[in-house]
C-alpha cells in the first residue's frame, strides 16, 4: 500500500483501532489533522503512512500517557521517541512507588498504629532565639515544591552575600496537595548587622521553643517525609502541647553533597 493512498476517515479508523470519537478528538487536539478535507461534504481522509503515528498513539494512550505528551513525542524526531516514552515510565514508576508508601502511610493512620510514628522518630525540644530572615513566599503545587526550595534558597543565599547566620528552613503556612497549594515560605537568617546590604525581603521570626524530629536525606522524600511530621504532631498531643505557629523543615546541612543515609534535615514545630 503507498504511503500517499490517501484514506477515508473509517478505513484509517478501521485499520489505526482508533474510533470515529477519538479521531474527532485527536484531531482537535492537533495530533491527527486530516490530510485532506472535501470542501463540499466535509469527509475527512488520511494518508496511510500515518498509520504508524495513529497506533502509536493507542499504545501511549494505553500508557496512560496525557495527551499533551503524547504530542511531544509525536513532533519529537523518530531518534528520540523511545527516550522520550523511557522518561516518561520511570516518571510514573517514581510516582507509583511514592503512592504505594502513602497507601502504607494511610492504612497506618487507619489501623491500630497510633503509637508509630512517634516510636518510629525521636522528639526533641530546643529554643529558638528571634532571628531576622530573608523571605521568599509562594502557593506551589507537590510537583513544583522541590524544583521551587531549591532555587529560592539559591537566590536568597545568593542576596545574603554571606551573612547568613543559622540553617535555611522552609515554612509551610498552609498544606501542599493536590486540593492545596499553601503558602509556603523559604527562610534563611541573616546577621541582623548586614540587613542593610541585602536586597530581599526581609521579617523577623520569633523566638519560640519548638519540638522537632530529625531525618536523613532518604526520609525527606514525599511520602516518607509525613512520618516524622506525624510523630511530631502526635509528641505534642500526647504532652498536650498545642503547636504555636506553622511546621517547617530546618536544614542544617548541604543536602546536595549528603548521602541517602545523612541526616540534612529537622521537621519542626513552634510551641
Amino acid at each position: 500500500m503507498p504511503d500517499d493512498e490517501l484514506l477515508s476517515s473509517g478505513e484509517f479508523s478501521r485499520r489505526s483501532r482508533l474510533s470515529p470519537k477519538a479521531l474527532r478528538l485527536y484531531e482537535q487536539q492537533g495530533l491527527l489533522v486530516p490530510d485532506d478535507v472535501d470542501a463540499a461534504n466535509r469527509y475527512r481522509r488520511y494518508r496511510a503512512e500515518r498509520l504508524h503515528d495513529a497506533r502509536l498513539i493507542v499504545w501511549l494512550r494505553r500508557l496512560d500517557m496525557p495527551l499533551a505528551e503524547v504530542a511531544g513525542v509525536l513532533a519529537a524526531p523518530a531518534a528520540e521517541r523511545a527516550g522520550l516514552v523511557a522518561a516518561y515510565w520511570n516518571a510514573t514508576e517514581a510516582r507509583f512507588a511514592a503512592q504505594r508508601h502513602l497507601a502504607g502511610h494511610v492504612r497506618d493512620l487507619m489501623s491500630d498504629h497510633q503509637g508509630g510514628y512517634a516510636m518510629s522518630h525521636t522528639v526533641l525540644t530546643r529554643e529558638v532565639p528571634a532571628q531576622l530572615v530573608l523571605t521568599e513566599q509562594r502557593h506551589v503545587t507537590p510537583e513544583e515544591l522541590p524544583g521551587w526550595i531549591g532555587a529560592a534558597m539559591g537566590r536568597l543565599y545568593s542576596a545574603a552575600a554571606g551573612a547568613t547566620v543559622a540553617p535555611a528552613f522552609v515554612v509551610y503556612h498552609g498544606e501542599v496537595n493536590h486540593d492545596s497549594d499553601g503558602p509556603v515560605e523559604v527562610c534563611v537568617p541573616i546577621d541582623p548587622a548586614a540587613a542593610d546590604d541585602v536586597h530581599a525581603p526581609t521579617r523577623t521570626e520569633p523566638a519560640h521553643r519548638e519540638a522537632y524530629a530529625r531525618i536523613t536525606k532518604a526520609q525527606v522524600a514525599f511520602p516518607q517525609i509525613l512520618s516524622a511530621f506525624e510523630a511530631v504532631a502526635q509528641w505534642l498531643q500526647e504532652q498536650d502541647l498545642p503547636s504555636t505557629a506553622a511546621p517547617r523543615e530546618v536544614y542544617f546541612t548541604d543536602f546536595m553533597a549528603a548521602g541517602p543515609d545523612d541526616e540534612v534535615c529537622d521537621i519542626a514545630y513552634p510551641m
